[in-house]
């Protein structure tokens, strides 16, 4: 048990550490994270030392259940290339710019509108796509309107890690935790809907009075013009992944599992992209970054972490864990324990982690303490920059434009806004089941 701990644990510190200060490789003139390197070493080592066995691993990667790590990163990267194909011809930075238009003179008003433009499309598509388009943006725009860029860009990442808990395909921590116990669209949905509703509502209010004194300064500036050039690939965009989440939807109804739903939403949208470009005898540009973009590194990460997890449950290490817990106060007990731990190995490696921890829970606590789990992992993202890669994405975009955010900024955001959201959804959930 000792040696399997100590190697996960290396790893795990490796990563973080990597990720702080050595977030890219390169290799001639190709340039890769290095995050998933260093899980892809651990693995490997315990694969090699035999405290993993492969005869376990290769099964379990194909098994045909919920928790099938293949499937959850097929879903996971399939949701994602549809939102990237949007963000490719320009509908968040659109929508962002007519959010900002409406707001005339007033900061408070932006405030306002920003935070409800960016949980709204969080809840439908991705947090870390909607983070990686809109903090430019909102960098940019402070600029020229002349204003502290601060409040605009924690309302953006604290409503897109807040409101990603609504529905099963906000985050791939959701989509990991709940189909490992089996939940699906709409059960997850009809649990964790009031959870969100209330942690988002607790965010904006504690993020507005942390921030009122600089809203009240008004706008002198103007935003920019923003013209979406490919409306029609655009509305193809929408339509497949609003197809898509309508069958995921209803597809425990149907038979239907949701990562197919949404690979055929992909190679459809491929399909009709290959079409439209054949007609225009262009090619398809858009698509093609899309590909480029899509979160690839993933498939080797998720795997290793896998690889890892299997080797302390053979270990007992999760079994062990489970029974320190025990069945009493589940909710509480799992929510805080997921959203520190998500600042200490950072929240997809503590899913994969905890899921394991969750099959060794009684079934008076199991339903509870998978939703806590999942409260944390999204609210985690807000405590500390490690929490999340979209925090560690974030600093870096910021970092780009010239703009200090250090770790006790961050720290007194979460501290801030991040606790009270997370004590409003973990009673909210506790009420109700």
């Amino acid at each position: 048990m000792v040696p399997t701990i100590i190697i996960c644990a290396a790893t795990c510190l490796l990563m973080i550490l990597a990720v702080l200060f050595l977030p890219k490789l390169k290799l001639g003139k190709i340039s890769v994270d290095s995050y998933w390197i260093v899980t892809v070493l651990g693995a490997i080592i315990l694969l090699v030392s035999s405290l993993a066995d492969i005869s376990v691993v290769l099964p379990a990667l194909v098994a045909d259940t919920a928790i099938n790590p293949l499937k959850i990163l097929v879903l996971f990267i399939s949701m994602t290339i549809l939102s990237i194909f949007l963000d490719e011809l320009g509908f968040f930075s659109y929508l962002a710019n007519v959010t900002l238009k409406r707001a005339g003179t007033s900061q408070t008003k932006l405030f306002l509108l920003l935070y409800l433009t960016v949980s709204v499309l969080t809840v439908f598509t991705s947090n870390d796509i909607i983070i990686l388009s809109f903090t430019p943006f909102i960098c940019y725009f402070a600029k020229n309107a002349k204003i502290s860029p601060m409040p605009y860009l924690a309302a953006e990442f604290v409503a897109a890690n807040t409101w990603s808990m609504a529905l099963i395909i906000g985050n791939p921590t959701n989509i990991y935790l709940s189909t490992a116990v089996g939940a699906n669209f709409v059960e997850y949905m009809s649990v964790m809907i009031l959870p969100t509703l209330g942690a988002g509502l607790v965010a904006f209010s504690a993020l507005y009075l942390t921030f009122r004194k600089k809203l009240s300064a008004p706008i002198s500036g103007e935003a920019e013009d923003v013209e979406i050039g490919d409306k029609f690939s655009l509305w193809v965009g929408i339509a497949h992944l609003g197809v898509a989440t309508v069958l995921m939807a209803i597809g425990s109804y149907i038979n239907l599992e949701m990562w197919l739903v949404s690979l055929i939403a992909v190679i459809s949208l491929s399909l009709w992209n290959i079409a439209i470009a054949i007609v225009r005898k262009t090619p398809p540009k858009s698509f093609v970054a899309c590909l480029k973009r899509a979160p690839w590194q993933l498939i080797p990460f998720i795997i290793s972490m896998f690889v890892m997890i299997i080797s302390l449950d053979s270990a007992g290490v999760t079994k062990t864990i489970a029974e320190a817990f025990g069945d009493s106060s589940p909710i509480w007990k799992y929510g805080f324990a997921s959203f520190l731990s998500s600042n200490v190995i950072n929240n997809i490696p503590m899913s994969v982690l905890f899921s394991s921890i969750l099959e060794f829970v009684g079934n008076s606590a199991a339903k509870g303490a998978v939703y806590a789990t999942v409260v944390g992992s999204n609210l985690g993202a807000c405590l500390t920059p490690i929490g999340a890669l979209a925090g560690i994405m974030w600093s870096s975009i910021l970092r780009e434009h010239d703009l200090k955010f250090g770790y006790l900024d961050f720290l007194k955001i979460g501290v801030t806004v991040a606790i009270p959201s997370l004590v409003a959804a973990l009673g909210i959930l506790s009420l109700m089941l």
